[in-house]
């Protein structure tokens, strides 16, 4: 796929039966997080989350719903790469399919753990040149011991925790002394198109519309979530993939085919198919392409946090310059003469 922009290549799909409408759960939404913090949450059903992972899991041609994951995931590798050093025991999570690993090699990362939800995706996961142990571990609750690991990876699995302050806290704790956490999860403007196009066709059909929204983080927390945790040195970015469908059912089937689907608590089980007739009219008015296509935006967030070590740069003390900023504008010009 080409930088930010990829292309799903799909055929239509003819009018969707009242049946197979009922079954669409979506993913949009922001999850807004104070800087003070607001402790944990319990916004989202995690079996249900691990049961959706497993039924995409075990689908015959589920490969060509990686594509968005393998995306993020070789970006995440580009990063691991900037860091000019070997990271002799690194740890996934929810890895899934080796989504990151599958880009890297020995030279960088010697020995991997990697760990997901889902039992069905770990036996699928893609043989990669690196030794890799499988953990079936929950993302909320990490079964390692404290300074295990040289770094930490993430791709596109933080979004659906429940206490993110809290896993951060974790993986900082499982990180030994200097060592990297890099992560990447889909932020607050996913999906827009999508969302706004719901919202506008349950108005018109039924006089209002229900919450299709999973909570997401926000960028402008992500900073002082890492920084609460104990994490120095940090760096944060964004960037989008939009993705070009035939139409909204294709947008929706290879979200359920990725395991995206919706697991909020209160999330509503159906939709009304005229709902979503009228969606896909809106969505291809308001957002459609010359070509007939409609785009889908993920916001990626990624991050880059260290665990504090002595031998990391530090700032110098306050009040310690011998410059001012006074003295800027005096650079290159030359300097004053007097006659005498």
């Amino acid at each position: 796929m080409s930088t930010g922009v990829c292309l799903r290549l799909l055929q239509t799909a003819g009018s969707p039966s009242a049946a197979s409408c009922r079954r669409w759960s979506l993913i949009s939404g922001c999850r807004g997080m104070s800087s003070a913090g607001r402790g944990s949450m319990n916004v989202f059903n995690r079996e249900m989350k691990r049961r959706q992972k497993n039924w995409a899991a075990s689908l015959q041609e589920g490969n060509q719903y990686d594509y968005l994951r393998d995306e993020v995931g070789g970006r995440v590798a580009d990063r691991v790469y900037d860091i000019a050093r070997t990271f002799p025991l690194a740890l996934d999570i929810g890895g899934g399919k080796s989504h990151i690993a599958e880009h890297l090699n020995k030279e960088f990362v010697e020995r991997l753990f990697l760990t997901d939800i889902s039992e069905k995706a770990l036996k699928q996961t893609r043989q990669t040149e690196i030794p890799t142990q499988h953990v079936l571990a929950d993302e909320e609750f990490l079964p390692f011991k404290e300074n295990t690991f040289d770094l930490v990876v993430s791709s596109l699995s933080l979004h659906w925790i429940n206490d993110l302050p809290g896993a951060l806290r974790q993986i900082h704790q499982v990180l030994k002394p200097d060592g990297v956490f890099i992560g990447a999860m889909v932020g607050g403007e996913t999906l827009y198109e999508l969302r706004c196009s719901l919202q506008l066709g349950e108005t018109e059909r039924e006089g209002g519309f229900s919450p299709h929204v999973s909570p997401y983080t926000a960028v402008t927390d992500l900073g002082n979530l890492l920084g609460q945790a104990g994490f120095t040195m940090l760096t944060v970015d964004t960037d989008e993939v939009q993705v070009h469908y035939p139409g909204i059912i294709e947008v929706m089937t290879d979200l359920q085919g990725m395991g995206e689907s919706n697991c909020a608590w209160n999330r509503r089980s159906m939709l009304n198919r005229d709902s979503i007739l009228a969606a896909a009219a809106i969505y291809k008015e308001m957002y459609g392409s010359e070509d007939g296509s409609v785009p889908a935006t993920f916001e990626i967030l990624y991050m880059i946090g260290w665990k504090p070590h002595e031998s990391q740069a530090k700032p110098a003390k306050r009040g310690s310059a011998n410059v001012s900023f006074a003295d800027l504008s005096q650079i290159g010009q030359p300097p004053n003469t007097t006659k005498s």
